[in-house]
């Protein structure tokens, strides 16, 4: 890591504060809280979700499957995933909320005020790699101010940026099947060209969970069984970039 942050709190209120700062237009999308996993609590939350951003623990057993998941994908690769998918890899430390606020609004449809941070940040990625990306948020110091007056504006005390962390942040968006892919996937006409794909920038890469239309159920079904399912620690959270209610 080049640098360590200040944690970002998994807070609604910071995130949007973040996202009005980065140049978000928040009066069409914003993020909100999603309760829980079951039916009714996910019936709640306004459709249509870009995005869920899962907050989890960083335990010994996710590691373990981490890595394996990720030597998979490096030995075989990933078929499907649209190149024009916009996956930055993290070098900074405890800069993960910053990293899945990113990875949601650069991979989704929401709106965002020209010549902001964002959309000035989005444009330069676009023909990147995951590498030069990264470099180029390091050396953007606007999101580290953005991300600093974010973090201090949370309800709890905010953690020394050398203070150790076992939370995290992923996101989950869905993106287009590759033109390549639509004639070779046999479950391609059950995900109507969409795939549902999770962005960590601790990962080898983008994380394809397979054909998905309904972007809040099938990410929650992922959250369920592969990062809760058997774990002993219930700080987990979960963040929707919704319309606001009653949009």
């Amino acid at each position: 890591m080049t640098s360590r942050w200040i944690p970002l709190e998994s807070n609604p209120e910071v995130m949007n504060e973040w996202s009005e700062k980065a140049g978000l237009d928040t009066s069409e999308y914003e993020f909100q809280d999603v309760y829980g996993l079951d039916p009714e609590l996910l019936g709640m939350v306004p459709q249509p979700v870009q995005a869920l951003i899962l907050i989890f623990p960083i335990t010994d057993e996710y590691e373990t499957k981490r890595l394996e998941v990720d030597r998979k994908i490096s030995e075989d690769g990933q078929v499907g995933l649209d190149e024009g998918l916009i996956y930055i890899r993290q070098t900074i430390g405890n800069a993960c909320g910053t990293m899945a606020l990113l990875h949601a609004v650069a991979n989704t449809k929401v709106k965002t005020s020209p010549d902001s941070p964002l959309s000035t940040f989005i444009t330069q990625c676009k023909g990147k790699t995951p590498a030069e990306r990264s470099k180029l948020l390091e050396e953007t110091d606007i999101f580290a101010s953005i991300h600093l007056e974010a973090a201090q504006s949370g309800q709890s005390s905010a953690p020394s940026a050398d203070e150790d962390v076992n939370l995290h942040y992923t996101c989950f968006v869905l993106a287009a099947s590759s033109p390549a892919s639509s004639g070779t996937d046999p479950n391609a006409e059950h995900g109507g060209g969409t795939r549902l794909v999770e962005l960590d920038g601790r990962r080898v890469g983008p994380v394809d969970h397979g054909p998905s239309t309904d972007l809040l159920q099938d990410a929650a079904k992922v959250v369920k069984d592969v990062y809760i399912g058997g774990a002993t620690s219930l700080n987990f959270g979960m963040i929707a970039l919704a319309p606001p209610f009653g949009f």
